[in-house]
């Protein structure tokens, strides 16, 4: 380069350096300084990329806590064990584990549900997918009627695609919109719209809103269940496409789905405090459909608490990712007021637990009962009507779907038998029961597909073309 000649950002990167935020600063302190030849070449030296990182010759060793006990298990367990052992094998994880509801998802190599991998120093969101702080909460209404209470939340929350229109939104919070205004990967237009209308949702899915009473006490309790639905998925957008870059500097040999972030780069940082807005913003999606509940019915909350199980928690430099596993360990949670929830599936029980963190569980539980078998599946596998099927499925209960369709993937026989998971969490020491909401009745999306806006137009337009 030739003296006084301005350096530029493509001098930068042909010298081999990756384009970042870091540029723009270093660019103007080598052209003020007119840093050329061994004078540059020692300034870059701190922004000079490592040797690529090779994948793990042997997987690092995880805990397996599930056990199959039939032949429809054997293929789901060995199929979670299969592609934890590839995913083992990334090098940045250091630890792992898998929980009784474990079940895979994704081509191998890609952490199961009911899996947990521990990360140095990096943020991977292909580990956290784009229901970002799935999570459940749950309000204590003291002897209100669980029907009222049902019916109530039948009126006030909302499933299905999309957010609420301009009239029938809830306030968003001062300080949250400051949160994604002060962040680089929350602050454009589309996002904070998202954040906006999506708030008071739960989408759809295994989504849901379930009424009960404690065993224990004879309260009404409402229990709800989804993620950061929008915005979440527009940040795990955007992480994903950050993760790639690194990937292809950092490791190429690690599998896309399970790129990272750096911790130690602004781009990591920035990220971190992405992923603990959007925990914030789905915390208060719960509260303003339970708060709205208790304001129609004007009734007390006697108590409440709640638990992500689908989010990345830190401990120093290490980075536990949560694909669906409840955190035993309060270190995880810095605003934990009670104990976890472990929901399993309508007609069963969701359950209140404690525990302790172990080597095998790494402090985490199960976070439901999970599935053996996909959707597509379990529907192929039902015969006689469907109406037939719901009755005998949620008998004594009432189950609702926003759609007024009904989802039989979602129903009790979708997923596992719920005691096998409750005699495997006492066997390899993943929370203690200490109190059940027995159900009275849920609400889900149900089959919204079937009666789609888009699906009508189309089936308009092929009757009109015949």
């Amino acid at each position: 380069m030739e003296t006084n000649t301005k350096i530029t950002g493509k001098d930068l990167i042909n010298l081999g350096y990756r384009q970042g935020k870091w540029m723009q600063e270093a660019l103007v302190y080598i052209n003020e300084n007119q840093l050329q030849g061994d004078a540059l070449q020692s300034y870059l030296e701190q922004y000079k990329l490592p040797d690529p990182l090779p994948l793990h010759k042997t997987p690092v060793d995880f805990s397996i806590n599930i056990k199959a006990e039939n032949e429809l298990e054997e293929d789901n367990v060995s199929k979670v064990i299969n592609s934890m052992q590839t995913l083992m094998k990334t090098p940045t994880l250091v630890n792992g584990a898998i929980m009784p509801d474990a079940c895979p998802t994704g081509p191998d190599g890609t952490i199961p549900v009911g899996g947990v991998a521990v990360a140095k120093n990096a943020i991977h969101p292909g580990m956290h997918s784009a229901d970002i702080c799935c999570s459940v909460m749950l309000t204590d209404f003291g002897k209100a009627d669980p029907k009222d209470v049902l019916d109530a939340a039948h009126a006030n929350t909302h499933f299905g695609p999309g957010g609420r229109d301009r009239n029938t939104q809830f306030r968003f919070p001062k300080e949250l919109l400051e949160a994604f205004e002060n962040n680089y990967f929350l602050k454009d237009q589309q996002m904070i719209q998202a954040a906006r209308a999506h708030l008071g949702t739960q989408g759809d899915g295994n989504h849901f809103l379930f009424v009960g009473t404690s065993k224990k006490t004879g309260n009404t309790m409402l229990v709800t269940h989804h993620g950061s639905r929008g915005p979440g998925a527009r940040l795990f957008t955007k992480g994903m496409k950050i993760a790639e870059r690194f990937r292809k500097i950092l490791s190429p040999e690690t599998l896309k789905q399970n790129a990272w972030i750096p911790f130690d780069t602004e781009e990591g940082k920035d990220y971190w405090q992405a992923l603990q807005t959007i925990r914030q913003w789905t915390k208060t999606n719960h509260e303003v459909i339970h708060n709205s509940v208790a304001e129609s019915l004007e009734i007390a909350i006697e108590n409440r608490y709640w638990n992500e199980h689908n989010f990345v928690f830190k401990d120093g430099d290490l980075f536990y990712h949560a694909k669906g596993a409840t955190p035993l360990d309060t270190k995880f949670m810095p605003d934990i007021t009670g104990p976890r929830l472990i929901p399993l599936n309508m007609s069963e029980p969701v359950l209140i637990v404690d525990g302790v963190t172990t080597k095998t569980n790494l402090g985490f539980a199960p976070h439901g009962a999970g599935r053996n078998v996909s959707r597509t599946q379990h529907r192929k596998s039902k015969t006689g009507s469907i109406m037939q099927i719901f009755k005998e499925e949620t008998r004594g209960l009432d189950v609702r779907f926003f759609s007024k369709e009904i989802d039989i993937t979602e129903l009790p026989s979708a997923y596992k038998n719920a005691q096998t998971v409750r005699n495997q969490m006492e066997e390899y020491g993943l929370g203690n029961v200490i109190d059940e909401v027995l159900p009275y009745g849920c609400i889900m999306a149900g089959d919204w597909q079937k009666n789609a806006p888009w699906r009508v137009k189309r089936e308009k337009r092929r009757k009109n073309k015949s």
